[in-house]
């Protein structure tokens, strides 16, 4: 079964409440709709008053809710190390993004998912700020499920995560290391497989010699120090991927030829990567997703549709899974 199915029949079963800020944009009302039609979660638009919601949908406005005070309140102790006024709180919790995530925040909502009509950048500002990193965690980064189609000649309908494609620009062989670790961990929450992360590179295996391969050559040695799961590094895209390739250019390796997380040495690289994959090679692209965060907070691609909306609410349900497990 498509990894996208399997993730609506368990988001079926758990029926969260998600808060969905962009209720006035029509994507959004209609994944609403077909989210709660289906039985995919509870769901809550964020709008002015007098928006026509699909039935069954929870509508909520920020500027007249009768929460208004509560949710001041909740910001101010949620950024109180800014010191903000309450003149300044009442003018924050206007803001949709900020007012889901306090939701998140207070328990009122599982997970939050906006950027439909928000940059990224408003987006996760809103997420960091209110929900804030999980404890422990060394930054946030994020991940694209890549889902291949059913004509693919090798790996028909697979699920795969690419990170990091959309957030954290030029990582440190540190915290690249950290984004292989959240991204295994996402691979088991989201797709209940067994790991296999490739530290992807334009080498493989000393093939090439240059300060960038040296990056991901670090960045393998310090999260293979704590590694629960199958890591190998650095591999070329193609001895990462396909099987005859990685037994040639890594023979002996348990991820090579196999990987089912796969690891850009930068930001150019996972969002040319992801891009390429979707729109050459078919493939479908969910995403980017937050990992590293206390409690679900995702975004989404400005140009997305309804179906990718609904594809991110039944992701942002194993995420809650994953969090009060």
């Amino acid at each position: 079964m498509s990894p996208l199915l399997t993730l609506r029949d368990r988001a079926r079963v758990a029926r969260h409440h998600i808060v969905l800020p962009e209720g006035t944009d029509p994507r959004v009302r209609d994944a609403a709709g077909r989210a709660v039609a289906e039985g995919l979660a509870r769901i809550t638009l964020l709008a002015p008053e007098g928006t026509p919601v699909p039935p069954g949908v929870t509508l909520e406005d920020p500027k007249t809710s009768p929460r208004r005070n509560a949710m001041a309140e909740a910001f101010l102790a949620a950024r109180a190390r800014r010191k903000p006024t309450p003149v300044q709180a009442v003018e924050a919790i206007g803001d949709p993004l900020v007012w889901a995530a306090l939701m998140v925040r207070e328990g009122l909502a599982g997970g939050t998912i906006g950027g439909a009509i928000h940059t990224t950048s408003d987006t996760v500002r809103a997420a960091l700020q209110i929900v804030g990193m999980a404890e422990g965690a060394p930054l946030v980064s994020s991940f694209f499920l890549m889902v291949l189609p059913e004509s693919h000649p090798t790996r028909p309908g697979a699920g795969l995560i690419f990170s990091d494609c959309g957030l954290v620009i030029d990582p440190s062989p540190e915290e690249l290391a950290a984004i292989a670790h959240q991204s295994a961990a996402s691979a088991r929450a989201l797709l209940g497989v067994d790991p296999k992360v490739a530290m992807l590179s334009f080498s493989t295996k000393g093939s090439a010699h240059h300060m960038r391969v040296n990056k991901v050559i670090e960045a393998v040695e310090i999260a293979r120090a704590t590694a629960d799961f199958a890591l190998d590094g650095e591999l070329q895209f193609d001895a990462a991927f396909d099987a005859g390739v990685g037994a040639s250019k890594a023979p002996g390796s348990a991820v090579a030829g196999q990987a089912n997380v796969l690891i850009f040495p930068d930001l150019d690289a996972g969002n040319i990567g992801y891009k390429i994959a979707q729109r050459i090679g078919g493939a479908t692209a969910i995403g980017p997703v937050l990992q590293g965060l206390a409690q679900p907070a995702n975004d989404l691609s400005r140009g997305c549709t309804a179906d990718d909306i609904l594809d991110m609410i039944a992701v942002t349900s194993a995420q809650i899974d994953a969090a009060h497990g």
